[in-house]
């Protein structure tokens, strides 16, 4: 891995089928190895944040950088590079439910092989594949579920195979979308407190979305708050008053998913 990612977005903007922006007028700076919380009730915008980072969706105008390099002039092969550099953890996790939990780890690594590469690995499984799925399995908790069957296990267990998937990438930076939406509030402390250590650890950049203003605000250094598609709070979380986050939810009362 080298260094960590930074991302730059300057007055960004996306729409969707040319209807009311999903973000509008974003412009935010989060530097290489920073940790940042992204909260705001549904629909305001936090998804379509993360995913610009990672160039999966394209601003409508504007300019997202990753560690000094605008995404809109590169082209497919640079692209992909940065893509598989930056591991996101989605909210319905991508899992492949009928492959073994080693497969499903090992697809990590596929965006910086060849097709033909890609094809090989996860016919053979080879033995240093397997070796580092393991590791990062036990990073993560969960070795012995190493050879199961990814639909035999937990939803938190499914959690930490993602999480092990997305670092199997070697990434510069961790993009995670409502992690933990659909666990209990034990298992939920437990997933940002891992993610949080072990970005730390790496040195990674991590970027979180949340619902959950309360582990935000005790897990994240900064936190970021969207509402309707516009960046209303960026602050130091020592900064931040419970005034503010009542008025950033109290104020996005009409917005939806």
């Amino acid at each position: 891995m080298g260094r960590p990612a930074a991302f730059s977005f300057e007055g960004v903007e996306v729409s969707y089928d040319g209807s009311v922006a999903a973000l509008s007028d974003v412009t935010l700076e989060i530097a290489a190895g920073e940790m940042l919380a992204i909260v705001g009730p549904s629909g305001a915008g936090k998804t379509t944040l993360l995913r610009l980072c990672n160039g999966s969706v394209r601003p409508t105008r504007g300019i997202v950088r990753v560690n000094g390099e605008r995404l809109d002039r590169l082209g497919p092969a640079d692209l992909r590079r940065t893509r598989a550099s930056i591991g996101f953890i989605h909210q319905d996790l991508r899992l492949v439910p009928n492959l073994r939990v080693v497969q499903n780890v090992v697809a990590g690594r596929l965006g910086r092989m060849s097709l033909a590469g890609s094809l090989r690995a996860m016919l053979l499984l080879p033995r240093d594949l397997q070796r580092e799925a393991y590791d990062l399995l036990d990073r993560v908790g969960i070795a012995a579920k190493l050879h199961e069957r990814t639909d035999r296990l937990s939803g938190g267990e499914r959690q930490r195979v993602a999480i092990a998937r997305a670092l199997a990438q070697d990434p510069a930076a961790l993009l995670a979308d409502e992690p933990v939406s659909s666990v209990d509030p034990a298992r939920a402390r437990d997933t940002v407190q891992l993610l949080t250590t072990i970005s730390r650890e790496r040195g990674l950049t991590l970027c979180v979305s949340l619902h959950n203003v309360d582990l935000a605000r005790a897990y994240f250094p900064r936190l970021v708050g969207v509402r309707r598609g516009r960046v209303i709070i960026d602050a130091r979380t020592a900064e931040l008053s419970d005034r503010q986050f009542e008025s950033l939810y109290r104020l996005a009362g009409e917005d939806h998913e």
